[in-house]
């Protein structure tokens, strides 16, 4: 693997933990306040996380030429993780919250 695949990679995986550590954050909220939708939001957000997680260990695998179009299918998964965590924040700031003591 060349060193400009390794930094994509690298750049790759700290989007994933960056939004891992937005999920469990969520995660955590939803059930104090136990929203079915935000939970059935957070389920897609996994499903699509877990998605982008398969395409960087076939790009790991991939031969050059294959690579342009794998990081293009990991970038759009990446921007469709986002636009979800955002939605998803909005939809729990938008629901009453309540303060634990």
């Amino acid at each position: 693997m060349n060193a400009q695949t390794k930094a994509y990679e690298e750049k790759v995986r700290a989007e994933l933990q960056q939004a891992k550590s937005r999920l469990e954050e969520f995660v955590d909220r939803s059930k104090a306040e136990d929203k079915q939708v935000a939970t059935d939001l957070m389920n897609q957000l996994e499903r699509t996380h877990q998605k982008i997680e398969r395409q960087l260990q076939k790009l790991e695998t991939s031969a050059a030429e294959e690579i342009e179009e794998e990081k293009a299918e990991i970038d759009a998964g990446i921007g469709k993780l986002r636009a979800e965590l955002t939605q998803l924040a909005t939809k729990l700031n938008k629901e009453p919250h309540t303060k634990a003591s």
